[in-house]
């Protein structure tokens, strides 16, 4: 086996974005955005006679006192037409991970993997913080629309309906309709009490890869009332942020807007349609909504630690908690 730093985006998207249920989360558009926003990106390949078996991102993040950390969002990518033997495979990574972190000056590698299996080893791994939802909903784009609206609650489809009725429209409004985005951001997270990111990580997403990420708006009566952001790689659409207007919010548009990104998915041919994060304690109002479009809740195992010094790893865990604690 070998490990390789890779600069082609095209190979990249070809071995990652062929996985089943595609991450946006590993796209190479991704990473570029990361780029803009965090900083360095690694990406690699690991090579066995000639054969991509895996692939992962490594962003790094930067900590108090000059320590790093970095991030692997959603875990590493495996072959999954290949048969590997995962325990020899994850020992290779930590070490080669282990020579990129030692002179990138980073102290651990915070990854998200698909599925986790607590094994013996020297390698110290630890529970760590969400940096994304441990909880879903997927919808299977495999039914006809005709299913896809029978299995939604009753409610959700009565509001997809209303909205129709009422004559919103739904666009793709582009980086032309950042500006009613974003003045509805600021309106939603003012209402439901949630941080929202700044304005430039929205624009610089947007603008990294418009074919990948997309805006579109619910217009009602010549205003946009509602808009959100969805992503579009490999088999999977994703519903990544989403805004409403406080008033008109009778009319129901983000039922209807929903809906109408779910059929232009299942007309790209995605496989999928990613409600990307649920919790009923964090997010009542939001879990109720995506709720109510049916599909399959999914759980990740959650996120941990790969601690490459431990010296150092433990007092960014103290500072840490100093921070939250004052």
């Amino acid at each position: 086996m070998k490990l390789i730093e890779i600069t082609d985006k095209n190979k990249w998207n070809d071995f990652v974005g062929a996985r089943a249920h595609a991450e946006f989360l590993q796209s190479w558009e991704w990473g570029e955005f990361q780029e803009k926003v965090e900083g360095k990106v690694v990406r690699f390949i690991v090579e066995d006679n000639e054969k991509i078996i895996a692939a992962g991102m490594l962003i790094k993040k930067s900590l108090p006192l000059k320590m790093n950390y970095f991030y692997c969002p959603r875990g590493i990518v495996l072959n999954e037409k290949l048969k590997i033997k995962n325990e020899k495979l994850f020992d290779f990574l930590f070490a080669e991970i282990k020579n990129i972190a030692k002179k990138e000056k980073v102290i651990f590698l915070r990854f998200e993997p698909r599925k986790f299996e607590n094994r013996k080893s020297e390698i110290v791994i630890r529970k760590s913080i969400d940096i994304q939802p441990s909880k879903t909903i997927m919808l299977d784009l495999s039914k006809s629309e005709e299913v896809l609206l029978a299995t939604m609650h009753q409610k959700t489809r009565y509001n997809i309906r209303l909205a129709e009725k009422k004559g919103v429209n739904i666009v793709e409004a582009g980086k032309d309709g950042f500006t009613d985005f974003w003045n509805l951001m600021e309106k939603t997270s003012g209402r439901d009490g949630f941080t929202s990111h700044q304005k430039d990580y929205y624009e610089k997403l947007l603008q990294t890869a418009p074919e990948k990420f997309k805006l579109f708006t619910a217009v009602y009566q010549e205003k946009v009332i509602a808009a959100g952001i969805f992503s579009f790689f490999g088999d999977t659409a994703t519903y990544l942020f989403g805004a409403s207007d406080n008033e008109q919010r009778g009319v129901m548009a983000p039922y209807l807007l929903q809906w109408e990104i779910i059929k232009k998915a299942k007309a790209a041919g995605c496989k999928y349609y990613d409600f990307f994060g649920i919790d009923e304690k964090k997010w009542p109002g939001v879990t109720r909504f995506k709720h109510g479009f049916s599909g399959e809740e999914i759980k990740y195992p959650g996120t941990f630690d790969m601690i490459f010094n431990l010296t150092s790893y433990n007092l960014y865990r103290i500072l840490r908690a100093i921070r939250r604690f004052v």
